[in-house]
């Protein structure tokens, strides 16, 4: 009997991300292209809608680090650099060895499934506020962290520098607009006083969902187009574009419990392994790599493990912390 319920809990977890704003705006963005219509945004205004979401996060982040204490913070910041670390060498071998891809696409691959879609990390996070589970506010000080070894890790496998040098790479990572916004935001939030900091708060708290709500309408267009547009890549890559994100994110929702985050805080952590980077992994890939394929990684991140996250990874991730409570 006890089966059942969960199940059911775990359908009507599934039903409630489906039916969400967010989700429902990613679909009308994706209908769009299949209907060929002209519902895009603007490229400054796409631009706009993802440095406000970076820096918002960003500052959510730094006022929440303001109140945890380092006990609170070490487990999950450890958990989070292993993830790190290890979902790229995994990534790695399972490209070379089970997708067959030569040594630039699968440090790509690596690269981009060891890095962080802070897109997924925020519908995760929104979602399981929506649904009643809290969320440790520090959960995003760990995106920052997760964001930059998956990227270094998967260039050392690779082995060579491919005619960029390492500073000029790193530099790509750092100087990043995801990187830059994420890591300023998280200092400003920190150092910011309260009643500075109120000031803002409607701009970057109150109006959040609601932008993400325009971001992931274009996002949606975006990924049906890139889907679209690399139909030519084969199946295997596709399903691993699945599997690795829910082998991933399962590890990972055990991992957070075990270092005692909430089910929610867990569950947003399973989302955030699961994730694959469509932002600072391209630009790094882009100059450390440039004998990759730079459709194939970003086309199975954008156009498969995003919306596959998006509509059941993040219930599913969801349902797992919440048995393990």
């Amino acid at each position: 009997m006890s089966y059942i319920v969960e199940l059911v809990n775990g359908l009507e977890l599934a039903l409630t991300n489906l039916t969400s704003p967010p989700v429902l705006a990613f679909a009308l963005g994706a209908l769009a292209v299949v209907m060929r219509s002209d519902l895009r945004l603007p490229d400054p205004i796409h631009t706009w809608l993802a440095s406000y979401l970076l820096l918002a996060i960003g500052l959510k982040g730094g006022v929440a680090l303001r109140s945890a204490g380092l006990d609170q913070l070490a487990g999950p910041a450890l958990v989070t650099l292993v993830i790190g670390i290890s979902t790229p060498i995994v990534t790695f071998a399972v490209a070379r060895r089970l997708l067959r891809l030569d040594t630039s696409n699968a440090g790509s691959f690596a690269a981009h499934f060891g890095s962080v879609s802070v897109v997924t990390f925020t519908a995760a996070d929104v979602f399981a506020t929506e649904a009643g589970f809290g969320v440790e506010g520090f959960m995003a000080s760990l995106v920052a962290l997760l964001e930059i070894p998956g990227i270094i890790v998967a260039l050392l496998l690779v082995g060579r520098r491919a005619g960029a040098s390492w500073r000029s790479t790193l530099h790509e990572v750092m100087a990043g607009r995801s990187v830059l916004l994420l890591v300023g935001g998280l200092v400003i939030g920190a150092v910011a006083s309260d009643a500075s900091f109120a000031r803002v708060e409607p701009f970057f708290v109150d109006l959040f969902t609601g932008i993400l709500v325009l971001f992931l309408l274009d996002m949606g267009a975006t990924a049906a187009a890139r889907l679209r547009a690399s139909r030519s890549i084969r199946p295997a890559v596709i399903a691993a574009g699945i599997v690795l994100p829910v082998v991933f994110g399962s590890v990972a929702v055990v991992a957070g419990s075990l270092v005692s985050l909430s089910i929610g805080g867990a569950a947003v952590l399973g989302a955030m392994a699961a994730s694959a980077s469509y932002i600072a992994a391209p630009a790094a890939v882009r100059t450390a790599l440039p004998d990759a394929d730079p459709g194939l990684s970003l086309g199975i991140a954008l156009g498969v493990t995003f919306p596959f996250n998006l509509a059941l990874g993040i219930p599913l991730y969801t349902a797992i912390a919440d048995r393990l409570s």
